[in-house]
């Protein structure tokens, strides 16, 4: 299992860590890395979930780790300490509350990504969080696309980061407190979101669902760099031109694409949190060696 997801992991991320050693950016995988707190040996470090009882080499592997306790029982092993589970529970009740909140929603996918474009409108040089990737449309071009459109925007921590000049602009004005009661589940960000949710949550989330979450939010990215103001054809991401309307129903395809395959991620969160709160999970179930 340790290597199974060693390997897929490896894979997910390719050469990321050495390029970056050279100096190297990338508009994705920095994003995922940096915005997002969980570094890549972080997501590397396989963990079978609260409740899992490791055995053999591998509970050899695990006994310095803090967060891992000997099990009581005939078999002895390693599991997750039940004080993590106790001391993350409000952070787990946090993160069912929303994900049954946003579940619950119709989705929506016509805000064609214009947040992306509101983070550099009328904000000149200093607003670009890509300063050395030129706009497609230049600044001018930039603003106006904006002016010509309806900011739709549903998630907060992307409207934290809108210039002065284009929160107006936006039809909610949304604040922290606002995120159970605005996310939907076709937004972009939410979708990724689900990869911060169940890192969070981690080593009480097990690492194929987190890397499950990871491996979407990594596609979900892609769909938000290409449709993007930004000339990214250096990174081999094609625009999605949502200036156009051939440009806003290939972004709606897309956003509708990553909506289902986030769906069955977002109810399999919710199951870990709902069994983590109700039962605490099963301290019997064992894993490979």
């Amino acid at each position: 299992m340790r290597a199974a997801h060693l390997d897929r992991v490896d894979r997910l991320v390719g050469d990321y860590l050495a390029e970056r050693a050279r100096g190297a950016t990338h508009p994705v995988l920095d994003f995922l890395f940096t915005y997002y707190s969980f570094k890549p040996g972080h997501l590397r470090r396989w963990n079978p979930g609260y409740g899992v009882v490791l055995a053999g080499d591998a509970a050899r592997d695990y006994a310095g780790f803090a967060s891992y306790e000997r099990h009581v029982g005939p078999d002895g092993g390693l599991r997750v300490r039940e004080s993590v589970l106790d001391s993350r529970r409000s952070a787990v009740e946090f993160t069912l509350g929303l994900l049954r909140a946003t579940a619950a929603r119709p989705p929506h996918h016509g805000c064609f990504g214009l947040h992306e474009w509101a983070m550099v409108y009328r904000g000149g040089h200093e607003a670009l969080r890509h300063g050395s990737v030129p706009l497609r449309l230049g600044h001018d071009g930039t603003d106006a696309v904006v002016e010509s459109m309806t900011i739709r925007c549903t998630h907060y921590d992307a409207f934290r980061f809108f210039t002065d000049d284009a929160v107006p602009r936006n039809l909610l004005q949304l604040a922290p407190s606002s995120r159970v009661e605005t996310e939907q589940p076709g937004c972009v960000h939410a979708s990724m979101d689900l990869y911060k949710w169940s890192y969070k949550l981690a080593p009480l989330i097990d690492s194929d669902l987190v890397t499950d979450c990871f491996e979407l939010a990594l596609a979900a990215r892609t769909v938000d760099m290409r449709a993007s103001p930004y000339d990214l054809s250096d990174y081999g991401l094609a625009p999605i031109a949502i200036e156009t309307p051939g440009g806003r129903s290939e972004y709606v395809r897309a956003q509708a694409a990553l909506t289902a395959r986030a769906t069955p991620l977002r109810h399999a969160l919710i199951t870990r949190c709902e069994n983590l709160l109700v039962s605490g999970g099963d301290p019997a179930r064992p894993t490979a060696e």
